[in-house]
């Protein structure tokens, strides 16, 4: 299922992560690691972050997943939860029962 990992550092860690000259390599890593499909960084509230996609099958792939941006980072991490449109089609009857029943 994909997600999407809303992620905002804060703003020590994040400060002293940037002063480190690999910091761009090492993002470059983790989200290799993590396999991310995509990866847009900008601000949320104010501090630096990022929205990252990543694709996983069992939701035991979390932790491994946000353990290094809380360790390294100190960042808060919301995961968001979507669908492709293919996907939003396959939801169709679904949708259609909850409107029979409950619209």
């Amino acid at each position: 299922m994909k997600y999407i990992l809303k992620l905002r550092m804060s703003i020590e860690k994040g400060n002293e992560a940037l002063r480190d000259p690999d910091f761009g390599h090492k993002m470059q890593a983790l989200l290799a690691e993590i396999k991310a499909e995509a990866a847009y960084f900008t601000t949320i509230c104010g501090q630096r972050g990022a929205y990252i996609v990543v694709n996983i099958n069992d939701a035991s792939e979390i932790p491994a997943i946000s353990e290094p941006f809380f360790l390294w980072l100190d960042a808060e991490l919301d995961w968001l939860p979507v669908m492709k449109p293919e996907d939003l089609a396959k939801a169709g009857p679904a949708i259609g029962a909850a409107v029979q029943k409950y619209g």
